[in-house]
């Protein structure tokens, strides 16, 4: 436990590497993931009444694997039943191959993640197995987290987990090409998990910092299991470069200060630094990727001590870049804002043109948050004041909502 550190933030990182040792030596990932929990609930109880045993790690495995080793013996009868009529049973299919001893928690971890984004499993699916079986986040809060009820998000993870069983996955390492595709799953689901703690789609709160830490928490560690991976390191310096921002991204009420408004002398510099590194040796070193892009934009908005400052020009190359590897219309949105802020709002606003037509873009209140900002910049106020009244009403995020009928009014002067 460093300086710093938490019972709570010790537990989250021991957590992958108790349910890791579980599932190889006992191969029931469901049952396993279980007793973890049981344990890491155990541990948040007494712990900080009684002080930290010698060996917290030893301590966690030893109650898992005693209360996982309960829950065996109650199971035992209905699982005998179901290996007599089946030739191959979950519990087969979810065995451990012979642990190396020598394998690194990172390697653990990465397996676990893997394991938890198993291409049978929905996004959501995915999700919110990562957060409670690596992330050690309970069921209470990741529900919470998502504005859910606590029964609905244990029905997600216990559904997910059987899908996982009935898919024969091993807690192994995947062999290539297939690790490659599963790892471009982890990134994706990490990405959706600081998306959502970063913005939260909806509620009070504009920041869910669980979410964003426990996302770079884990890409970390994807990243020092796959040091030579350009996309792994362009998602974690993205992360960092993004992150950073936070500080100066609310008032004290709470209310949003959008980039151009911010004071950046409150930006985290240490992350800023950390993420212009990584994805400058990223860049050089590996195959140019979506996140590696996403990254380096972030890194140009980071390079301008002032907003009046920010290379435009080299965002719309970056953007014009993007579109290519990674086309999506929430990518021209922003290339739009690029563009107008080059080339004028005429040029921005011709760019979202196309993308009127789209039904689902239409129903998205950053499509009409996008067009309000560029009316305003060509002087459109009318149009300004409409478009940013449709993007509040379209938003379930009070943060955005404030800030959009703010802007609203605002311009309506």
């Amino acid at each position: 436990m460093t300086d710093g550190d938490t019972v709570e933030d010790l537990l989250r990182r021991l957590a992958p590497r108790v349910l890791a040792a579980l599932v190889r030596h006992h191969g029931n990932f469901e049952t396993a993931e279980d007793a973890t929990q049981e344990a890491l609930l155990a541990a948040a109880t007494q712990w900080p009444g009684h002080g930290l045993p010698d060996s917290p790690l030893g301590w966690l495995i030893r109650v898992a694997s005693r209360r996982m080793a309960d829950q065996v013996r109650a199971e035992r009868a209905g699982r005998q039943r179901e290996e007599r009529d089946h030739s191959r049973t979950p519990r087969d299919e979810l065995r451990a191959p012979a642990a190396d001893a020598q394998r690194r928690d990172t390697d653990d971890t990465l397996i676990l993640l893997l394991l938890c984004c198993h291409p049978s499993l929905t996004p959501a699916s995915q999700v919110a197995l990562t957060l409670r079986a690596v992330g050690g986040l309970t069921t209470a809060e990741i529900a919470r987290a998502f504005l859910t009820t606590e029964t609905t998000m244990a029905q997600r993870i216990s559904r997910a987990r059987q899908r996982i069983r009935a898919a024969g996955a091993a807690f192994r390492m995947p062999p290539e090409p297939e690790r490659s595709r599963r790892l471009r799953v982890v990134l994706h689901v990490l990405y959706l998990i600081f998306n959502e703690g970063y913005t939260a789609m909806s509620g009070p709160s504009l920041h869910r910092t669980d979410l964003t830490g426990e996302a770079i928490r884990l890409t970390r560690i994807v990243h020092r299991a796959s040091p030579g991976d350009g996309e792994v390191a362009g998602l974690l310096a993205l992360m960092l470069l993004t992150d950073a921002r936070r500080p100066a991204r609310t008032r004290p009420d709470g209310s949003l200060v959008p980039l151009a408004e911010q004071d950046r002398t409150r930006w985290n510099r240490e992350f800023v630094t950390d993420g212009v590194d990584l994805i400058s040796r990223a860049l050089s070193e590996a195959p140019v990727g979506p996140y590696q892009l996403q990254a380096a934009i972030a890194a140009v908005h980071s390079e301008a001590t002032r907003a009046e400052e920010t290379d435009w020009a080299q965002i719309v190359e970056l953007y014009r870049l993007l579109e290519q590897v990674a086309p999506n219309p929430m990518v021209t949105l922003s290339h739009a804002v690029a563009v107008a802020m080059v080339h004028g709002p005429a040029a921005g606003l011709a760019m979202l043109e196309p993308l009127t037509g789209d039904d689902q873009l239409a129903g998205h209140h950053r499509m009409h948050a996008v067009r309000a900002q560029l009316l305003e910049l060509a002087g459109d106020r009318a149009g300004a004041v409409e478009s940013y009244r449709r993007a509040a009403r379209l938003t379930s995020s009070l943060p955005e909502q404030h800030y959009l009928h703010g802007r609203a009014a605002r311009v309506a002067r």
